[in-house]
């Protein structure tokens, strides 16, 4: 069986593509870049009003407005929505970054700032970028994507440490049991280090705080006088290049 992705690509629309992909950028950056210091929200859209996380995710929402953030989330129903909508009635600005599926999803009506997407990629970009922390509540694949994203990122020093505050400790505790067991204990495949890189809590006031004094040391004098490292557009450190052993041939030397 054939990859049914990369069947009938012609390679002349594949170069095309570029300028799609660039234009997601260039309007995401636009918009983004006019937002106040935002928190991302994600969370499962699976979650109707009456899940006990929706009043917890719409309470957290206006909390964070009231200390002055915007809320970022993937624009769409559940956790999403209950977001957005505990944003946008506390008078704050309350972003949603939909994407485009095969099966169409209805974009809740709580967000004062919409973005739509077609790739996966540029939109994560602009989750991460425009985001002093992540809030992850219960949730499927994608919630577990971003965690596990910004988990990577953290670890290896690709962006600055932020705050990923994991709400629902029910929830989240056999995740890091089991990460402790065979990540960390069975397999060494991560540091203990790594399991304080991310913070669990059942309370809103907790979760803000923990958010809330992280940005105001970020923004302390002694902060502001270290160095800036070089950036990536993608709001990451641009770092080493990898060194290759017996001088690696790159794409340059096989291009030739």
């Amino acid at each position: 069986m054939g990859n049914s992705r990369t069947k009938n690509q012609n390679p002349a629309e594949e170069t095309w593509r570029v300028f799609r992909i660039m234009s997601e950028f260039v309007e995401g950056f636009e918009m983004m870049s006019r937002v106040p210091p935002a928190v991302s929200v994600f969370g499962s859209s699976q979650s109707p009003p009456n899940d006990p996380y929706y009043s917890v995710a719409e309470a957290l929402a206006r909390s964070l407005v009231e200390h002055d953030f915007a809320v970022i989330t993937g624009g769409g129903p559940g956790i999403m929505e209950a977001a957005n909508k505990g944003a946008a009635e506390a008078g704050g600005v309350s972003v949603g970054l939909s994407i485009f599926l095969p099966e169409e999803q209805e974009a809740n009506p709580y967000q004062t700032v919409s973005l739509d997407f077609r790739y996966f990629f540029c939109r994560k970009v602009m989750f991460v970028k425009y985001a002093v922390a992540f809030v992850c509540f219960p949730g499927g694949f994608g919630t577990m994507d971003e965690f596990f994203e910004s988990m990577t990122l953290i670890q290896t020093e690709k962006v600055r440490p932020f705050p990923v505050v994991l709400v629902g400790s029910d929830f989240w505790m056999p995740l890091v049991d089991w990460m402790t067991k065979y990540q960390l204990t069975e397999h060494n495949y991560i540091q203990k280090r790594d399991l304080k890189l991310f913070s669990i809590t059942d309370d809103v006031d907790e979760a803000v705080q923990i958010i809330a004094e992280s940005y105001r040391k970020a923004k302390s004098p002694a902060e502001a006088t270290e160095p800036v490292p070089s950036m990536t557009a993608e709001g990451t450190f641009t770092g080493r290049q990898p060194q290759r052993p017996g001088g690696g041939r790159r794409y340059e030397d096989l291009a030739r």
